[in-house]
């Protein structure tokens, strides 16, 4: 298998999908791989704020993370990695992390993510030797489906929260989502395909006249852009390995796998192409990814649904626009000033987009569930649906002894769970 496929050229034409071994022009591919960079920014850059990262090199390592990952699957598998917000609540549990500022215990923490990664890349291998038969009876549609819901679902709140500081802010949230909505229904070509970037763009341009120009709300500050340099180098850290933090991060591979091949299954669904044989390799490229992170001060990285949202809308499934996003990345990451326009994206702008973002999320979830053809008249594949959402939604948190889960992680381990308890049900009763 070719680390470097050959793409054949598609023209971006309407109604056309563009298959992941072809590509489109290069100046349509580059503004593909900005779009994608866009989609994946708010959470990869919010997740370490939340952990107390420094996100310019969560930016850079999610761009390494990605090539890894494209070069581990030949360039076959269309993916963003960017930071996972399952380490999130464990993290701040392992690292004693305070909520503000630099986190001054994030070695320990890295240890773990470390760890986690090496848990990840070993099932991965097991997969890519005996196949991945294990993993969809312990995941099926109605698992997968559920747990890519949910991290959509989960992070809600985020994005709700961020923007209801005031009457202005929401109501510029639901400007930005009109915006990015109107771009989705109403343009055409490759404006319709950029339908986030447009919309963000347009979301920008008015907030900035309501607030810069009108005095309606806090204006931007421009002056953070003119006084950052253009390059610089990250703030890198080195990990500890403590093991009792070691201990508490492993766990989370099993949340990151039931991510990862639900998304592999969904973007099967998307373009048609049975992507099977490249779960064990993709698991691989996601722990190495997840390692190498770790190994310099990043968060641990993940296959990003924000991305397969974004395919899903556009239509546009080439590997090589994910090459080009990643190279993108790779250089924001070194770039002070890339930071300081970044931190001008007014909270409100960010939040409309990431509740467009996240909704597409939870709806790539239910995705899963109808290309699948999953049968909800079978009790037991309702109840580990409706169960897994609440658990998620509702951040329902669990606490063992030293171990730790937040939303996510009990959604996920109780849909394996529950779905492994109540499969040998005979025949399920009627729903009523």
């Amino acid at each position: 298998m070719s680390l470097i496929p050959q793409w054949r050229v598609r023209l971006a034409e309407p109604g056309v999908v563009v298959a992941p071994d072809e590509r489109l022009p290069w100046p349509q591919t580059t503004a593909m791989g900005v779009q994608h960079v866009i989609a994946m920014f708010g959470a990869t850059v919010l997740a370490p704020l939340l952990m107390g990262f420094d996100p310019n090199v969560a930016i850079l390592m999610s761009g390494i993370g990605t090539l890894i990952f494209f070069v581990v699957v030949g360039g076959q598998v269309p993916s963003y990695l960017g930071s996972s917000f399952a380490f999130i609540g464990v993290v701040i549990a392992a690292s004693g992390y305070g909520g503000s500022g630099p986190n001054a215990n994030i070695g320990v923490a890295l240890g773990g993510i470390i760890a986690c990664g090496a848990v990840y890349t070993l099932v991965g291998i097991v997969v890519a030797s005996i196949g991945t038969r294990w993993i969809e009876t312990l995941m099926p549609p109605v698992v997968t489906g559920a747990v890519v819901a949910v991290i959509g679902l989960n992070l809600a709140p985020i994005a709700v929260k961020g923007v209801s500081a005031s009457t202005f802010d929401s109501v510029m949230a639901l400007v930005t989502v009109l915006c990015v909505g109107g771009v989705a229904v109403f343009a055409r070509g490759m404006m319709q395909r950029l339908l986030i970037l447009v919309g963000l763009m347009i979301a920008y341009a008015l907030y900035a006249i309501a607030t810069n120009a009108m005095g309606l709300g806090k204006p931007i500050d421009f002056s953070i852009v003119a006084h950052a340099a253009w390059f610089g180098v990250p703030a890198f850290r080195a990990p500890v390995f403590d093991p009792h933090a070691m201990l508490m991060l492993a766990p989370i591979a099993v949340i990151l796998v039931a991510e990862n091949l639900g998304h592999i299954k969904a973007v099967s669904a998307m373009t048609g192409h049975n992507l099977d044989r490249y779960v064990g390799r993709a698991f691989i490229g996601d722990g190495l990814a997840t390692i190498v992170s770790g190994s310099v001060g990043g968060t641990g990285v993940t296959t990003y649904a924000e991305n397969i949202g974004v395919m899903a809308v556009t239509r546009i499934y080439s590997t090589l626009v994910f090459a080009v996003a990643a190279l993108i990345a790779i250089g924001l990451g070194f770039s002070p000033k890339f930071g300081a326009v970044i931190q001008t994206i007014p909270g409100p702008v960010l939040g409309g987009v990431s509740i467009v973002v996240f909704g597409l999320i939870a709806v790539t979830g239910a995705r899963i569930w109808v290309v699948n053809k999953v049968d909800f008249s079978d009790n037991r594949n309702l109840i580990v649906a409706a169960v897994t959402l609440v658990l998620g939604a509702g951040d329902f948190s669990l606490k063992i002894g030293g171990f730790g889960l937040g939303g996510i992680g009990t959604a996920t381990f109780g849909a394996i769970i529950l779905y492994a308890i109540l499969r040998k049900e005979k025949e399920p009763g009627p729903v009523v």
